[in-house]
């Protein structure tokens, strides 16, 4: 873990060996820059699920944007690519890295789909940006908010990254549209995300249910099920996540106490906080405070 401040951080997963996904949030009201060095021997893909990123080239002469909703795939066998990431306030990016030779053992039956795949193309730069569908939204989501017990969260990203990537490179999206009509909307997409911001602005007094649905313009029935179908939980469970998550945040700063972290998250007594604390991450966070410190 790569920590920059208690309202951003930076997570890598190894899924196998050359093989490994990224978690970007910076949830601050600063930019946050993220360096990794990366040989040429990697492919590279960024999903912007919110705010705005910048990737920067030749210290900083050439940048390549990434905005909200939207994806990029780089990729130069010529030379080095080391990631230089400058992230801007309320930003969240995945980042998918995965070495060729890892990347053309899954698609060594479909080469002539994958284009830059074939042998001609393989020693040439290839760069390309798109918008991130619906149903890979879904699964950003819930790579993002990794909603498992730590003790599987590696087998869970796994799985999730392989799905991620099969939709990428999925010719039709169809079959996904027939699977999860509701995430054909748009619209109402859009709202399903406007009510995920209103919870998290508001994480220590929410409003209700029927108050969120009255306030996205989504009935009720429609905000619950699309909340679960993109964010992979219910409402208040996604906030009960998101939650943990930052007391673990204020936590590991060092610049609150266990009290000071549970009234900040919307907790009026320490024992309420204490008790989801554990149920959370099976340890009360005095004991997770102690753990760092070892």
């Amino acid at each position: 873990m790569h920590k920059n401040n208690d309202k951003s951080l930076a997570l890598k997963t190894e899924i196998e060996e050359g093989f490994y996904v990224m978690r970007f949030q910076n949830d601050s009201a600063e930019v946050v820059r993220e360096t990794r060095d990366m040989s040429s021997n990697y492919i590279q893909f960024h999903f912007c699920t919110k705010g705005y990123g910048d990737f920067l080239f030749n210290e900083g002469n050439y940048s390549f944007p990434v905005e909200e909703e939207n994806n990029i795939l780089l990729f130069n066998p010529q030379r080095d690519l080391p990631l230089d990431l400058k992230l801007s306030p309320n930003t969240w990016l995945v980042s998918v890295i995965i070495s060729i030779k890892k990347f053309h053992s899954l698609f060594s039956q479909d080469a002539d789909h994958i284009h830059f795949l074939s042998p001609e193309n393989l020693t040439k730069k290839y760069y390309d940006s798109s918008i991130i569908s619906p149903s890979m939204a879904v699964v950003l989501s819930q790579i993002l908010s990794a909603n498992v017990h730590p003790s599987m969260q590696a087998l869970y990203l796994k799985g999730k990254v392989y799905e991620l990537l099969s939709l990428y490179f999925n010719k039709s999206e169809d079959a996904n549209s027939e699977q999860c009509p509701f995430l054909v909307d748009e619209e109402n997409v859009r709202k399903i995300r406007q009510a995920k911001e209103i919870i998290l602005t508001h994480m220590a007094e929410p409003p209700s249910l029927q108050a969120l649905s009255n306030e996205i313009d989504l009935s009720l029935s429609k905000l619950k099920e699309g909340f679960k179908q993109l964010y992979g939980d219910t409402v208040y469970g996604y906030l009960l996540s998101h939650k943990m998550e930052e007391a673990r945040r204020m936590l590991e700063s060092g610049k609150y106490n266990v009290n000071e972290v549970g009234l900040k998250i919307g907790y009026s007594t320490a024992s309420h906080f204490i008790a989801a604390f554990k149920k959370k991450y099976g340890t009360t966070p005095k004991k997770y405070l102690l753990s760092l410190s070892s």
